[in-house]
């Protein structure tokens, strides 16, 4: 048996991207495929392991689905047109990165399963995320000035493929010294050297004056491998040439020692990272059930349940929790209502359970969350006002409890639907400001044709928000778009607006925290994905 494998992304037949390259795939219905690659063919082999990596980009705001397909291949013939078709796997790329290596049932024409099955492991490549800290000195440098000692400064530039240099840093002016100490400065791995070590830097040594026109020292080239070697407490050192000198002069030495004291490198863990180690994604959701949206039995309602057409609190819903379902290993949602009546007693309550189990408010998965939604509207008496506070609390108080474990095991998102502007503004601010020093992302969808323009203070957009007292955020936590902008727009496109920002929101709490991924990888920061 000759095996190779197919690898295909699947497209919404609404969002294709050029028809004449895409071809109808045995898998999903509604949705066509484009190859993307091939491996290699594995000869006389019932369990074969595939050589070939696919690279492929990560969006977390997207939903990607891949097609994997099996063919048995002729030993004479490398065509597909007469291979057998061995099965073929469906899945997105969200569900092999959350468990870093998926095994499904290969699935014949017809969905029937048989006993093969195929496993995809998914590795970060290598990238640039992290940062280095330099500290430089020099000693006996050449004086350049005849009624005082030279004024140095250091430039380093890297060289780039095209041979131009881009000057990477610059440090300060040390006056009248000739043995000067530069403060100690960060630089990204990225703008050092590309992320590559063995990249050529030039270094270049001057005497500040103040008519702009300094004077040259010297010059000495390095690279980053070079300078890794001033880790744990070592030196490294270069001398100083001006070529010129050393030209004309037999005798000349250098024009002084430049000295690498220090280089420390700070990692930097990526999305990936802490997604691949294990990090879940808590998704919550909050209805607004305020009589602003309309008696749910009228058709003009907000909440008015169409036979064939989903209003747009279950457009936005499904949206954005189709994504973030893939990162959730037990796919159990909290779905929280608030502004409504609820029964037996009809008080109005701000954060109550839609399937009306407080011990237990978690529904089974995106369309569990779509039931008991559907199911509580004939039980509501929707009513007022739009206050967002508690339910930012309550979650924030689940968020506070996860913090005690110092570990990278949940981060929340919390989508909070609604059709008009909040009463409790002050609260939610000063909910928000709380909010950001936990886990935890807040993403509003504004529902309907209100004004939202007072929502926007609370995205952070146009400046930092601060509670009543003062006190700013310490992270922009909040997303707000107005449904309205997507009305015409596939759902992805939605998902894709109120998602964007989450990954770096993730990345930068656990990063500020000095919290590490819980399965430290061995590769380095990238948003590309080798399946």
């Amino acid at each position: 048996m000759d095996i190779v494998r197919d690898f295909y992304f699947l497209y919404p037949c609404s969002i294709l991207p050029s028809p004449e390259r895409l071809s109808k795939t045995s898998g999903e219905e509604g949705l066509l495929s484009e190859q993307v690659d091939r491996t290699e063919v594995i000869r006389t082999c019932i369990n074969p392991v595939f050589s070939k990596l696919f690279t492929v980009d990560f969006y977390f705001e997207e939903v990607q689905r891949l097609r994997f397909e099996v063919h048995d291949i002729s030993s004479n013939h490398n065509g597909l047109k007469e291979a057998d078709f061995l099965g073929g796997m469906e899945c997105t790329l969200g569900q092999i990165v959350s468990q870093r290596k998926l095994s499904k049932s290969l699935l014949k024409h017809g969905n029937t399963a048989g006993k093969s099955s195929i496993t995809v492991i998914a590795e970060e490549l290598s990238g640039n995320d992290d940062y280095v800290e330099l500290s430089f000195s020099a000693r006996k440098l050449d004086d350049k000035d005849f009624f005082s000692k030279s004024d140095p400064f250091l430039e380093i530039f890297r060289m780039n493929d095209d041979a131009t240099q881009q000057l990477v840093h610059r440090t300060e002016v040390v006056m009248n010294n000739l043995n000067p100490a530069w403060k100690t400065f960060k630089v990204s791995v990225n703008s050092l050297c590309s992320g590559d070590q063995d990249r050529r830097l030039k270094c270049i040594v001057w005497d500040w004056d103040s008519n702009g026109k300094h004077d040259f020292i010297g010059e000495f080239s390095s690279t980053f491998k070079e300078m890794r070697g001033a880790m744990e407490g070592r030196q490294v050192q270069w001398e100083c040439i001006n070529p010129k000198y050393k030209a004309k002069k037999k005798s000349y030495k250098n024009s002084g020692i430049v000295i690498l004291n220090q280089c420390k490198i700070h990692k930097m863990h990526s999305f990936l990272d802490y997604i691949m180690g294990g990090c879940q994604i808590q998704f919550t959701v909050a209805i607004d059930f305020t009589a602003s949206n309309g008696d749910p039995r009228n058709s003009c309602s907000l909440h008015y349940i169409h036979p064939y057409q989903p209003n747009e609190y279950l457009k936005a819903l499904v949206a954005v929790g189709e994504i973030c379902q893939d990162y959730d290993s037990d796919k159990m949602f909290p779905a929280f209502g608030f502004g409504a009546r609820i029964p037996p007693e009809y008080k109005v309550s701000h954060d109550f359970a839609i399937n009306f189990n407080e011990d237990n408010p978690e529904c089974a998965g995106i369309q569990g969350v779509v039931e008991a939604y559907q199911s509580c509207l004939p039980k509501l008496q929707l009513y007022g006002p739009t206050n967002i506070a508690p339910i930012i609390q309550k979650v924030a108080k689940s968020a506070s409890e996860e913090t005690n474990t110092k570990e990278a095991s949940q981060y929340f998102i919390l989508l909070i639907l609604t059709d008009g502007v909040i009463t409790d503004m002050a609260d939610t601010r000063e909910a928000i400001v709380h909010a950001s020093h936990l886990p935890m992302s807040v993403i509003i969808v504004g529902v309907g044709n209100a004004d939202f323009s007072d929502m926007q203070m609370l995205d952070g957009d146009d400046g930092i928000l601060r509670s009543p007292k003062g006190e700013p955020v310490l992270r922009d936590i909040v997303q707000f778009v107005p449904f309205r902008n997507f009305k015409h727009a596939s759902p992805a496109a939605l998902a894709k607006s109120v998602l964007a920002e989450v990954p770096n929101q993730v990345v930068d709490y656990y990063n500020g925290k000095g919290i590490k991924p819980k399965c430290v990888s061995e590769y380095e920061s990238s948003r590309t994905l080798a399946p």
